[in-house]
């Protein structure tokens, strides 16, 4: 089982993702790509009792297109150029949620730690937090040399 962060989240690889689907998932001992922050894993749970198994797909591009959005599991159709960065343990959710990225996206930002956040606000209406008046929002910093060193791809 991978270590658990403060909010309560652990990385684990995925074994349902699309044929051909890229994995960047963490194994053990290697770098996590993504996070949670305590508030973005309150929300989750929030969300998983209304609507049941969640996933995140972030495309890219330009206004709500950057930013993650949240889907029933399943809803958002994946394809072969997503990029699996990580299936996310909630403390509280049965189940992983996976974190999804285009592939252009995933080229652009795969030298950076990703952690998902909450803040005030609307965001898309087809992400599933938008009604709770609140959106999911990506925070990134540089991996360090150290980091990087670890990474599994």
């Amino acid at each position: 089982m991978a270590a658990q962060d403060a909010a309560g989240v652990a990385a684990t690889p995925d074994t349902t993702r699309p044929p051909g689907a890229p994995d960047a998932a963490a194994t053990e001992g290697s770098t996590a790509r993504i996070a949670l922050s305590a508030a973005a894993v309150e929300l989750l749970r929030l969300l998983r009792e209304q609507h049941g198994p969640l996933m995140f797909h972030q495309s890219g591009g330009c206004c709500d297109g950057s930013a993650p959005m949240c889907y029933p599991a399943g809803e958002f159709r994946t394809g072969s150029s997503d990029v699996l960065l990580a299936r996310l343990a909630v403390e509280g959710v049965p189940e992983t949620v996976g974190f999804w990225m285009s592939g252009d996206q995933f080229a652009r930002w795969r030298h950076t730690h990703l952690t998902v956040d909450v803040v005030p606000g609307r965001g898309s209406g087809f992400s599933l937090e938008a009604p709770e008046g609140v959106r999911f929002l990506i925070r990134s910093r540089l991996f360090t040399d150290e980091e990087t060193e670890r990474l599994d791809d």
